[in-house]
């Protein structure tokens, strides 16, 4: 009856922020509290109003050149039209340069626009150089009006601390969610109806995060990897929080769960090819990863033994359960992935038991696949609930 009851308020809530979303009156009003629903967790509620939104403030901005906007509502436009994958240029802020290129002087005291400015700065693509003259701008003067003390609203002065700290850009952005949280009830003007919601949802997420951390807990104890071999690294609630940070969404929990066990035995292979193994059962492993099969481990030690079936077994179950709800064969492309990551490994077993030192293109050009870059985005493809796309019914080949 409790649950039923946080149910029902929630579902309510977000009726009457579906609401508020309809009838913001101005363009500023609308991305002003897009930013506060995405900063406050809650965006994933409203996915199609705010495309709808976003849109609708594109389509207007390329049909009416002619309105002047503030450097704070121009950059708040520039970050969330950017990060929902709309191609708006850097040339939006030109206006507020002077003839040589610099940014005006005049915006210095506007630490509301700055702080707009220096989050949006971090959505630059390659080539943006004004941008990068932006955030370099935006930093440099935030800094100075917190080292003066310049008079500044206490809620904005903690977020320009915290932006200067890290960018909302290269945050966790769940464990933003919280901190935030926080923030938002002490501002003043703050809607109550919102931050309800903000934290019923929040414990709402958790309590599905605490059943998908469950659920790799018990897959993990029952591998006895940690058991069996005693030096590998036993961080799963590590593994499991870069999945939440990764797909934090609470449609993604299948993801969560996958990508936990997949963080952890990445970490377990790892630790063979790094501290225990010996060059020549390094080649052996690697030589049963080529082969995926598991009728022929006999020549491996009895700690790889167990590593092995345990990775085949899961990239099995991923490979069914895809299989299964999609009607696809994935397996060939997860064994490719991790073929690479432990021929990237024993590579560099290799340079380390002869001590050689590779030269930095050696290293970059295996690095980047030893970093495990490459089999986590392989698996990401796999792991989300959307459909999996082809070139036609005659080929199963993967776009």
């Amino acid at each position: 009856m409790q649950e039923e009851k946080y149910t029902n308020r929630i579902r309510k809530l977000k009726e009457e922020v579906k609401a508020m979303l309809a009838k913001s009156r101005t363009p500023l009003d609308q991305l002003e509290l897009i930013d506060l629903l995405q900063r406050l967790g809650l965006a994933y509620h409203f996915h199609d109003q705010i495309h709808g939104i976003l849109m609708s403030i594109f389509s207007k901005k390329h049909s009416d050149k002619s309105v002047k906007k503030d450097l704070h509502s121009t950059a708040l436009e520039f970050r969330l039209l950017r990060q929902h994958g709309f191609n708006i240029s850097q040339e939006i802020f030109c206006d507020f340069q002077d003839e040589v290129g610099n940014f005006k002087t005049d915006l210095y005291e506007d630490y509301k626009g700055m702080l707009s400015l220096y989050e949006a700065s971090f959505h630059s693509e390659e080539g943006d150089n004004m941008l990068e003259a932006a955030r370099e701008f935006a930093y440099n003067n935030l800094r100075k009006l917190i080292q003066q003390n310049q008079e500044i609203e206490p809620y904005y002065s903690k977020l320009i601390n915290h932006a200067l700290e890290l960018p909302l850009h290269w945050r966790m952005q769940r464990l933003e969610n919280r901190w935030f949280i926080d923030m938002y009830e002490v501002k003043q003007g703050m809607d109550s109806h919102i931050l309800e919601l903000a934290k019923l949802d929040f414990n709402n997420v958790q309590a599905t995060y605490q059943a998908d951390l469950q659920h790799a807990s018990c897959w993990w104890k029952s591998t006895c990897l940690a058991e069996k071999l005693s030096f590998i690294r036993d961080r799963l609630v590590e593994n499991f929080l870069w999945a939440v940070g990764n797909s934090y969404e609470p449609r993604f929990g299948y993801c969560r769960r996958m990508y936990t066990k997949i963080n952890a035995l990445i970490a377990t292979v790892d630790d063979i090819y790094d501290i225990y193994g010996t060059l020549e059962e390094l080649e052996l492993f690697t030589d049963a990863v080529q082969r995926w099969d598991v009728n022929e481990i006999e020549q491996l030690p009895d700690y790889m033994k167990i590593c092995f079936v345990s990775l085949h077994n899961t990239i099995s179950e991923i490979g069914y359960d895809v299989l299964k709800e999609q009607g696809f064969h994935i397996i060939p492309y997860l064994k490719k992935a991790w073929v690479d990551l432990c021929e990237a490994y024993l590579l560099e077993a290799k340079w380390y038991h002869s001590r050689y030192t590779p030269t930095l293109e050696e290293y970059t050009e295996n690095a980047w696949i030893s970093g495990s870059g490459p089999v986590l985005l392989v698996h990401a493809f796999f792991l989300t609930e959307d459909k999996i796309v082809v070139k036609s019914r005659s080929t199963s080949a993967i776009l």
